[in-house]
């Protein structure tokens, strides 16, 4: 019998090699992560036309990779295949983003009621560590450094909330509105406020004082949405329009 990858016989116990499995997985899980680090950074707008060969080029792999890679990232809405124009970074609407961070503001706020509840000492003091590492960030405006330590204590607190159906509903919402999250926080005003609002965070967290963490959270990301309509706004061309969804008025 042979290996059909590599075309090299397989031990005589039938056993495929675990080695290669392992490392094709994690080039596989490698190329989905850098794809989305380009999107939530911009790299890779929404709407962008996604050109397979230079992004093999830049990530140094073939295209077998890379399509399997874009399957996952169109299952997370992140990317749209057609087949007869290729793949593009996703683009959602004005109704969309206000109803998706209002679903988000929910979900973040129950995962915070239930964190105070439910949180260790240990996972509190890794929360508080990595708020101090965003606060070094922001001093040295590392956006970011600061943003991938943001998100990890909002996950952080998601998880301390040991609900695993809140869990998965909560990642895979997220990964829709992280590039807005992340370009919501170029602004020097709304930044200071999002620090602003992390220390209230944790003072809440630390007192177990789920009904205030919740109204944070909730807060917060209703904040998000206001800051990233207006830059939706802004950036509309006359052709796409400009009115914001009704219940925003």
């Amino acid at each position: 019998m042979q290996n059909s990858a590599e075309g090299e016989p397989l031990p005589d116990s039938g056993a495929t090699p675990l080695l290669p499995r392992l490392e094709r997985q994690r080039l596989h899980d490698t190329v989905v992560e850098h794809l989305r680090k380009f999107i939530t950074e911009g790299v890779l707008k929404p709407g962008m036309k996604l050109n397979e060969r230079e992004l093999c080029e830049t990530l140094g792999i073939s295209r077998t990779p890379l399509r399997e890679a874009f399957k996952v990232l169109a299952a997370e809405n992140l990317i749209e295949i057609s087949p007869n124009r290729g793949a593009s970074v996703s683009r959602m609407t004005e109704a969309e983003i206000w109803e998706t961070f209002e679903l988000m503001a929910g979900l973040e706020a129950f995962a915070g009621e239930l964190a105070c509840e439910r949180i260790t000492p240990a996972e509190l003091a890794q929360i508080k560590a990595l708020h101090y590492a965003m606060l070094a960030c922001r001093a040295q405006n590392d956006l970011s450094g600061y943003y991938s330590r943001n998100q990890e204590i909002h996950d952080r607190i998601n998880a301390a909330a040991r609900n695993g159906v809140l869990r998965q509903t909560y990642l895979s919402i997220n990964r829709r509105l992280k590039a807005l999250r992340f370009r919501s926080n170029q602004q020097t005003q709304k930044w200071d406020r999002a620090v602003q609002d992390h220390e209230a965070m944790i003072q809440a967290l630390e007192a177990r004082d789920g009904k205030r963490l919740a109204a944070i959270l909730r807060q917060h990301l209703l904040e998000k949405r206001e800051a990233v309509m207006q830059g939706s706004l802004a950036a509309a061309t006359p052709a796409e329009g400009t009115n914001a969804p009704a219940s925003a008025a």
